[in-house]
């Protein structure tokens, strides 16, 4: 298989730039910058960045375009911003939708959400791979399961709305481990395949992905991940536990998935 057919995805909460010193967003963005050029992912699926932050990886990211709108409407609240490389890929398509019983209505919560919370998503065409393609990105709720269920049978709604016979790539961060029942509805009712589990080699498998600034092993879980639908095959998955002296670029370690395409459409 050529290179060049093989598709990088990272998802990343880069957490809000609400921290005092020394986890200040000021202080972070240089070791966020200098993870991604590193890693080099095609596309990233980002959560909890304010205008602000997504200014800011504009500049220190400029071989990406983005994608995103805050979940209060406009340039406010949380983004969950879509960055793909602007050489590689071209927007046919996007939008947003809320994790509410009114997904159209900007900033509707629903379901004991203790917040709002939302989807972007866009239809990019990969001009390596002349593969047609979505990828979504959300942060579902932190504190009620049951927001969390109702927000992916919401993403389950709207995706099967997608053209058909597209591959659908969803990143997140989805604030509960792996085989709860939110996983456990996107896998069953919304047939999407999780990339940790159909991965040849995973990188980091003891790890969680929630550092909170301070912890190493990545606290209790993988709460960040990416899923997958259609003709679409992962061989690696690879938690990125960067610490620079001492430091951490994130309270989120992001999560990279090297996906292939297959039968090209």
């Amino acid at each position: 298989m050529k290179k060049n057919e093989s598709l990088r995805v990272m998802t990343y909460n880069l957490r809000n730039n609400s921290d005092v010193p020394p986890n200040s967003w000021e202080e972070r963005r240089g070791l966020i910058q200098a993870l991604i050029q590193r890693e080099k992912p095609d596309i990233i699926g980002t959560q909890e960045g304010l205008y602000p932050q997504v200014k800011d990886m504009e500049a220190l990211l400029p071989e990406y375009g983005w994608v995103g709108l805050g979940r209060d409407g406009g340039s406010h609240g949380e983004f969950m911003t879509i960055y793909y490389r602007k050489d590689r890929f071209d927007i046919m398509e996007f939008n947003h939708f809320w994790l509410s019983d009114t997904p159209d209505q900007i900033g509707s919560t629903a379901w004991e959400s203790a917040c709002t919370r939302m989807a972007t998503w866009v239809r990019l065409f990969d001009s390596e791979t002349k593969q047609t393609f979505y990828h979504v990105n959300t942060h579902l709720d932190h504190q009620s399961e049951k927001a969390r269920v109702n927000g992916a049978k919401l993403i389950i709604r709207k995706t099967e709305a997608f053209q058909a016979n597209l591959p659908i790539i969803l990143t997140g961060d989805f604030n509960t481990v792996a085989e709860t029942e939110t996983h456990q509805t996107f896998l069953r009712e919304g047939q999407y395949i999780d990339t940790w589990h159909d991965a040849n080699e995973r990188i980091n498998e003891n790890l969680g992905t929630f550092n909170n600034f301070k912890d190493p092993s990545g606290g209790e879980g993988r709460i960040d991940w990416i899923l997958h639908k259609g003709k679409i095959t992962t061989s690696s998955v690879h938690i990125v536990d960067d610490q620079v002296d001492g430091r951490f670029p994130s309270d989120h370690f992001p999560l990279i998935a090297n996906l292939q395409f297959h039968n090209h459409q």
